[in-house]
């Protein structure tokens, strides 16, 4: 079904994101646009291709961007009858934020480097080239990227982008904040069915209008990493296939434990059983993996270089689910399973529950914590295949990231597969209220100054958050105490002296009582302090 789809074009901040002062130093030459064909560098004055068998997407998304095309599609290399001139690229040199041309050697080579980067569309911010920010780039003059507006972006869509950078089917489709603000944008209007191949491929209006977008989300995106096990006993058991383009075998060449571990975890297989090699009756087109580039925490797609083999690479999985993990609180209760971000208050109790799809019985959860200066385990037995980790009182400590491990031994082997993360903060549930003093008085540097006789008013009020409350006004001197109430009146309450004394001199607060969901909270103020002065001899000495 139709509907319309509204591209924001951002401020220019966001437009000079995609330009690089060396753009006019690289150049896709012989390909179906200015985003795709081999790749050349201009260096020392020379224009030379690019050549290097090992170039995989996360490097070519480094072009990409230089080129001010969107996200690396697809990258390849193709033999040259002979050896000619060619520019090598020291990749870690790229890596540390140079440009290519910075990074360029002289060479000679017969393997030329072929890529292919969308043209208008890219998912920015992510944690892989399949996920992040979506932006797109208009037609019109001057082009620039623009983010798209979660209101108007639906799953239809979603599979259009996904299929235009070259990644599996939407797998997360949520907004991402833009800005605290609400910012103003150009918007133009795109009539799209959810079949085109490209997101530009829809009907414009072709007319523009400025609005804003509301409430200060744009799409954020993730597109499934298309990885799957054929031939296999299961669906965690046989050959690894990965399409990047087209769907080919990963050769079982140079496989890490860490390669095979991150294969399993992207199948939400649980963890690697067992690595081999099957032999095929011929070389033939398969994929190369770089395990320097897995260990670094990418996907196994941005990883992935061309290569003629004959061994495929046979992985066994432990089939384990992914556990699921979710919190509660005593303010707020349930979590959604798959909510990856949540709030407690401070002092509030808190649970952190851990749950598996029955497979196997017992086993036990390991709740893993990590925050910027320490972390921790802790463990439970599966009851019932979940459990529950208990935190009697929040504290700024327990501010982090948690994630479930589930741990179990099947056939005198063990296995773990493990949730995804769950970041967890504490915050505190009220504001301080703030006091003020009104009336005849003078401000010092320590504290303020009543005249004897006078009247004065000392003011609580708290910015609004939850309705009704009442303000406590604390008064302490050198040998004395009282407090004084009144309800909270549109969230602040005024306490009126008419005439001050000596008994009047010393420290004031103000602390806010108010009960949510039948919990009693209070907020205090800073201190005032407060001194009375002879009406009419100090006035004049003063």
């Amino acid at each position: 079904m139709d509907h319309l789809l509204v591209l924001l074009l951002l401020s220019s901040g966001l437009q000079a994101e995609g330009k690089h002062n060396s753009t006019e130093s690289v150049r896709l030459v012989g390909g179906d646009s200015r985003c795709a064909g081999s790749l050349e560098l201009k260096h020392q004055g020379d224009w030379k291709q690019v050549s290097d068998t090992h170039w995989n997407l996360k490097k070519a998304a480094v072009a990409c961007k230089e080129l001010d095309c969107g996200s690396a599609v697809s990258v390849g290399w193709r033999e040259e009858s002979s050896d000619r001139s060619v520019w090598k690229i020291k990749y870690d040199c790229v890596q540390s934020g140079s440009a290519l041309r910075e990074c360029a050697r002289s060479d000679s080579s017969s393997t030329i480097v072929n890529l292919n980067c969308s043209e208008s569309v890219r998912l920015v911010n992510g944690t892989s080239l399949c996920s992040g920010r979506l932006e797109v780039k208009t037609n019109q003059s001057p082009q620039r990227w623009s983010s798209v507006c979660e209101a108007d972006f639906d799953q239809q869509d979603a599979e259009v982008v996904c299929r235009e950078l070259g990644c599996g089917a939407p797998s997360v489709l949520q907004g991402v904040h833009y800005g605290e603000v609400e910012v103003p944008m150009w918007t133009k209007e795109l009539q799209c069915g959810g079949h085109e191949s490209a997101l530009l491929d829809c009907r414009s209006s072709g007319s523009d209008i400025n609005v804003t977008c509301s409430p200060g989300k744009v799409v954020g995106l993730t597109c499934s990493e298309p990885v799957r096990l054929v031939g296999g006993d299961s669906r965690c058991a046989g050959i690894v296939e990965l399409k990047h383009l087209d769907w080919r075998p990963v050769i079982n060449y140079d496989i890490t434990p860490e390669t095979a571990a991150a294969t399993c975890k992207e199948l939400d297989c649980g963890s690697a059983v067992s690595v081999d090699g099957k032999e095929e009756s011929s070389y033939r087109d398969m994929w190369r993996v770089s395990s320097d580039c897995v260990q670094s925490g990418t996907v196994l797609r941005d990883c992935v270089t061309p290569w003629h083999f004959h061994i495929a690479l046979n992985l066994t999985c432990s089939d384990l689910f992914q556990p699921n993990i979710s919190v509660s609180s005593s303010m707020d209760g349930d979590s959604e399973a798959q909510q990856q971000r949540f709030q407690v208050f401070r002092g509030s109790t808190f649970n952190i529950s851990c749950s598996i799809q029955p497979q196997y019985p017992g086993g036990s959860f390991q709740l893993t914590f990590t925050s910027s200066n320490s972390a921790h385990n802790y463990t439970q037995p599966a009851v019932n295949h979940s459990a529950h980790f208990l935190f009697p009182a929040a504290e700024p400590v327990h501010h982090g990231k948690y994630s479930c491990v589930y741990h179990v031994s099947v056939l005198s082997h063990n296995f773990s597969s493990e949730s995804h993360l769950l970041s967890l903060a504490v915050s505190d549930l009220l504001l301080p209220p703030n006091i003020s003093l009104d009336g005849d008085s003078e401000a010092q540097q320590q504290g303020f100054r009543v005249f004897r006789g006078s009247t004065f008013n000392i003011s609580c009020f708290i910015q609004p958050q939850y309705p009704g409350g009442s303000f406590q006004l604390t008064f302490t001197s050198s040998n004395s105490a009282h407090n004084y109430t009144m309800p909270a009146v549109n969230h602040s309450a005024h306490f009126l002296f008419p005439a001050a004394e000596p008994a009047h001199q010393g420290i004031y607060s103000c602390v806010y009582h108010v009960s949510v969901l039948s919990h009693n909270f209070s907020s205090e103020s800073h201190l005032l302090s407060l001194t009375i002065i002879g009406e009419e001899c100090d006035r004049r000495l003063s």
